[in-house]
């Protein structure tokens, strides 16, 4: 019992064994513990690590979806325009148009799901049976064609000039009823009197419904169509009537020969083909006096045996068309009645549409001298109906769309749809560019505000409406089937990250201006319940430009999306800034500053303050903002090259490049097409470094061209100088893009990519040029002599050479040869080159 005895060592030094009951410590049990605690605190770490790590992992993908969302999130602010501004209830004299710009003639309502109505035309009995005539195409090689007269409302005469006849199409609208009306057209053929012999042509007019409608086919007499009733959503009960050929107003009955053909279409871009598919050559021509011909015909037979039997009827459309061959000269009209006017006066057709015609004709020819006054300035009557149809090709390509672009983001592993939505709005061209462009908007704007400010303020509300929650817009709107089978598929998918100048600032402007100067209009007094609406949606996309657009240090900005592939540009293009090929830096990169945006910003920025003034929001930031912007001592700094004494891009940059020819080793005896074949790539003779980039030419006037400029700045005085230097940019014919003196200056920037801003004339920066001499030539400074001269003779210059190429091309071009003159590009091109009607009505 008592306490336990110590171990003593022996002699010897054993220890004695100890008892049973006396058990020695045994620290190996202690250190085991130690390690099993351990053990169990890895293990809990491990536990921790994991859940943390699935937890952040499903945190990421969380994120990145909802970053991924972001792209096709819709800015949340209440839209500009109601959901049901566009229906005819509430802007019925707006609701039918001449709103499918990429038809020759054809006309629809601003509605999501469209019945649509259209013209399609071929010639008979010539070496080239089959050419059918529907959407606007270049290789159609017409001698031209175009409205010669549109309201943007209620009428629209437009002339088509094929190789030995014209067409004359004509519409008026009358007013009625809940679905916006009646209509009717008249189609007038003459034949040119350089044809041997009276052409024989085949009309064939359409109706289609868009998904959802139905249509009914009223034939006689085996082959006629005289009518077609049918019902939609959107339109009701409606009836078309198709009027017999007439040599005239008045006159009696032509003979001709009539097809039809009702089937069943996968969709509006598939009409023409179905169409062509159908065309028999069965049919047989036999006028009273003359002989039997076989023509070609639509032959629904024919269609029924070729459809798509795949394609889901639900998403089909009706599709039924009218096809009348006659002989040169003849008249025909076809009447559209909407079911719910049913106090109508009278039918629309004969002397009474001729007399709503002559009327509507004269209200136009009044209200384009009251506004352009060019009678009172001196114009000849040839250039006043010059200016008149680049008017009215505007108007008259006015369109509606409906859809969803193609978008991606850097968190999208694929293209993604964007939120489906209407855009009405001009285009740039019918033929080539028959869809919306953002940066070509603004200045469209700039002439149509001028004839109807209503129009204007709606088109500005459509596009602010796309806007994202990002505040990002897409550059180009593709928005359907018939829009995308226009355009080559590397550019249908538009990036979040990409910018195009916001020229709808300039509209903007412009709206405003009106606005202190007409204060009594009705477009002065809806403009404050307008800008409010907008205001919210004009604030994140000029957020949007202040930040994803910024450059490498304070308040300098630099576009985003120039190409990444500097082997195979000569100067990587810059799409973003709508100056494609102008050349920048040699090598992107982040160091870069560009001018033409910064001056931009500045106008932006500046305008943005006046809009938060007017309706009594906070300012001060954008006054700030642009108060800094419009210092031309920052200017100067950031962008004045005094080696080169001119405003420049800064960069990466060297001038020593080249296109060169690939070397491709080919080993000997080897066959040399099995070898890839050679390309032309870009050659650096000496390495890039930063510097300001050594480009004169449109990027270099910015600072002029946006008024940002004092009156008194010595760099104008550089400007002007180079602005009138033959060498330079001064041309008989306008301004050119690039100097002639430039190593770039008409330079291919791939084996496949011609010049394109790299020397031609466009009439877009001129018009900026014209109206910034004519502002420098106003108001006071040392330069207002030399700017007022320069502006007379800039402004003869444009106007003589777009009129001269008018008158002998029949059209208004894209671009002009800086050398001769001559129209180039594509065509008719009335977006921004029929701003040489304000310059002509000095309207600036």
């Amino acid at each position: 019992m008592g306490r336990r005895r110590k171990r003593v060592a022996s002699g010897d030094g054993v220890l004695p064994s100890p008892r049973k009951e006396e058990k020695a410590p045994a620290p190996p049990r202690k250190e085991k513990k130690k390690k099993t605690d351990i053990g169990k605190v890895f293990i809990n770490i491990s536990i921790g690590l994991c859940i943390f790590s699935l937890i952040w992992f499903f945190y990421a993908l969380y994120m990145r979806s909802s970053l991924a969302r972001r792209v096709v999130t819709l800015h949340p602010s209440p839209r500009v325009l109601d959901a049901n501004s566009s229906n005819p209830a509430v802007s019925p004299e707006r609701y039918w148009g001449s709103y499918r710009p990429q038809v020759y003639f054809g006309m629809k309502t601003r509605s999501p799901r469209s019945v649509v109505t259209g013209l399609m035309w071929m010639r008979q009995f010539n070496d080239m049976d089959g050419n059918l005539r529907h959407t606007c195409e270049q290789g159609d090689h017409l001698q031209g064609y175009g409205w010669i007269m549109h309201d943007g409302v209620s009428f629209g005469v437009q002339e088509i000039h094929d190789r030995d006849f014209t067409l004359t199409t004509e519409f008026v609208k009358r007013i009625g009823g809940d679905h916006g009306g009646d209509w009717t057209w008249r189609i007038t053929a003459k034949q040119h009197s350089i044809a041997s012999s009276a052409p024989v042509i085949s009309l064939m007019f359409y109706a289609a419904t868009d998904i959802q409608g139905s249509l009914q086919a009223h034939v006689e007499d085996k082959n006629r169509l005289s009518s077609v009733t049918g019902t939609s959503e959107e339109l009701g009960n409606f009836k078309i009537t198709f009027g017999k050929p007439t040599a005239g107003e008045g006159a009696g009955g032509k003979y001709a020969r009539y097809n039809f053909l009702q089937t069943r279409s996968p969709g509006l871009d598939k009409l023409t083909d179905i169409v062509k598919n159908s065309l028999n050559h069965k049919f047989v021509f036999s006028p009273p006096k003359g002989e039997k011909r076989s023509y070609f015909a639509v032959d629904s037979y024919k269609v029924t045996n070729h459809q798509n039997q795949q394609k889901d009827p639900k998403m089909e459309s009706e599709f039924v068309v009218h096809q009348v061959t006659v002989q040169t000269p003849f008249q025909i009209e076809v009447l559209f009645e909407s079911g719910s006017f049913r106090e109508r006066p009278n039918q629309l057709v004969g002397s009474v549409l001729t007399d709503e015609l002559e009327m509507r004709k004269m209200a136009f020819d009044e209200k384009f001298e009251g506004i352009f006054g060019l009678q009172a300035k001196g114009f000849t009557l040839s250039q006043i109906e010059f200016a008149k149809a680049a008017l009215s090709n505007m108007l008259g390509g006015m369109g509606y769309f409906f859809g969803q672009s193609v978008v991606q983001s850097v968190y999208n592993e694929h293209p993604v749809l964007y939120p489906e939505g209407p855009l009405f709005t001009a285009v740039p061209s019918r033929s080539f560019f028959p869809r919306g462009f953002l940066w070509d908007e603004g200045f469209h704007q700039l002439l149509l505000n001028k004839w109807d400010s209503q129009l204007t303020q709606g088109v500005i509300a459509h596009w602010l409406d796309l806007i994202n929650v990002e505040g990002w817009i897409p550059r180009e709107q593709i928005l359907d089937d018939e829009a995308r089978s226009k355009v080559p598929s590397e550019f249908i998918v538009q990036h979040n990250e990409n910018a195009n100048p916001p020229t709808l600032f300039l509209a903007l402007q412009e709206l405003l201006e009106k606005r202190d100067a007409q204060p009594e209009s009705l477009s002065s007094q809806t403009m404050l319940p307008f800008l409010r609406r907008l205001y919210p949606r004009l604030q994140i996309w000029f957020e949007w430009f202040n930040t994803t657009q910024a450059g490498p240090i304070a308040n300098s900005y630099r576009w985003r999306g120039r190409d990444k592939d500097t082997n195979l540009f000569l100067n990587p293009k810059t799409l973003t800034s709508g100056l494609d090929d102008y050349p920048r830096s040699s090598h992107p990169s982040a160091d870069e500053r560009h001018v033409d945006l910064y001056c931009w910003m500045t106008l932006a920025s500046g305008v943005m303050a006046n809009v938060a003034r007017i309706l009594g929001e906070p300012h001060q930031v954008y006054e700030n903002t642009h108060r800094t912007l419009n210092n031309n001592d920052l200017l100067n700094e950031l962008h004045w090259s005094e080696n080169l004494h001119t405003f420049s891009d800064y960069g990466n940059h060297t001038q020593a490049v080249s296109l060169q020819q690939e070397k491709v080793f080919v080993p000997p005896g080897q066959p040399r097409h099995q070898f890839p074949v050679s390309r032309l790539v870009r050659s650096v003779r000496r390495a890039p470094k930063l510097q300001y980039v050594n480009a004169l030419g449109y990027v270099s006037l910015f600072p002029f061209l946006l008024h940002i400029l004092t009156p008194d700045s010595p760099k104008i005085e550089h400007i002007l100088r180079d602005i009138r230097d033959p060498e330079r940019l001064w041309t008989p014919y306008g301004l050119r893009s690039l100097s002639r003196a430039d190593p770039l200056y008409m330079k291919r920037n791939t084996e496949h990519d011609a010049p394109y801003w790299r020397g031609p004339i466009w009439i877009n920066i001129n018009y900026l040029a014209v109206r910034a001499l004519h502002h420098y030539g106003s108001i006071e400074g040392p330069f207002k002599e030399k700017a007022a001269t320069l502006y007379q003779e800039l402004r003869t210059n444009l106007i003589n050479n777009v009129y001269k190429q008018y008158l002998e091309t029949g059209y208004i071009w894209e671009q002009y040869s800086d050398s001769t003159g001559r129209g180039q590009g594509s065509h008719p091109f009335t977006g921004w080159s029929a701003l040489t009607v304000l310059i002509m009505a000095e309207e600036y």
